[in-house]
């Protein structure tokens, strides 16, 4: 095999958060012969917890996302552009919740609620630094978004609050439980575009050390219901059948190694519409 193919570009910048004044690193994969096709352009898929993506010798459980070898070993997925926006550690958790946390263990912790203000950095400063830099379809259906566990919740939000900028979303292992009567009403309250392609992912075995600091209840069974809740959300509000896809694995734990098996099919369910 030609192995060219395999060829795959990283590009690092530095852009500011409008919030913190302090730089945030993002990350950009672009396809194999980018420079070379200078008349095609690219869907995006934008990640968060940029640091767990690409690399396992910098994700916080050792393991990345494996979005290059996934990539070089697919062949058959659709080219698209990867843009990996890194977390901000501990403020992670505040700035991927629109909402405060109900569910909580830490004594006089108040956390969550920042969503918001990170979702407009991202489609405010990102993306229109992505569309302007580099070859991208900038449009609603080739724009992607991915996301994990807090990553999920915030993922879920911007789907909403941004549908007519982003056209699919991969949640997976989502948090909601978290915040989930804040998330209720908010969606409840959305017209959902039935265009918009939603893949949902979640293991009967989820739950970390870190949930375990946040809530005292069972915590595999609010991974799962919350991405239960989340689909029939999506069905009830208009979302077509073959708009959505639900994988619910049993035995799978919370985290990357258990994602990035379902990665493909995600890339896969993404380009049946690009």
């Amino acid at each position: 095999m030609n192995t060219s193919y395999f060829y795959l570009e990283m590009k690092t910048h530095e852009l500011e958060v409008p919030y913190t004044g302090q730089p945030r690193r993002v990350r950009v994969l672009l396809p194999k012969n980018y420079n070379r096709d200078t008349d095609r352009h690219y869907p995006v898929v934008y990640f968060h917890d940029g640091q767990n993506v690409l690399y396992s010798k910098e994700a916080f459980s050792g393991h990345s996302w494996k979005v290059i070898p996934t990539i070089k070993r697919n062949p058959d997925i659709d080219r698209m552009i990867v843009v990996v926006i890194d977390n901000d550690g501990f403020a992670r958790m505040n700035e991927y919740s629109a909402w405060k946390y109900k569910e909580t263990a830490i004594p006089g912790a108040e956390l969550g609620g920042k969503g918001i203000e990170y979702a407009e950095f991202v489609m405010d400063v990102v993306k229109p630094f992505i569309d302007e830099t580099y070859r991208t379809l900038s449009d609603k259906a080739h724009t992607a978004m991915i996301g994990s566990s807090l990553g999920g919740n915030i993922t879920q939000f911007m789907g909403l609050a941004y549908q007519e900028q982003i056209g699919c979303l991969g949640v997976f292992s989502t948090a909601t439980w978290l915040h989930q009567q804040a998330f209720d009403r908010y969606i409840a309250r959305q017209d959902l575009d039935p265009e918009q392609r939603v893949f949902i992912y979640v293991g009967t075995e989820e739950a970390d050390d870190t949930d375990k600091t946040l809530m005292a209840g069972n915590i595999k069974q609010a991974y799962i219901d919350s991405s239960l809740t989340y689909y029939r959300q999506l069905l009830a509000g208009g979302i077509p059948l073959e708009n959505t896809k639900i994988e619910i694995i049993s035995g799978a734990i919370h985290n990357e190694m258990a994602w990035a098996e379902y990665l493909p099919e995600c890339f896969r369910f993404f380009s049946e519409k690009w």
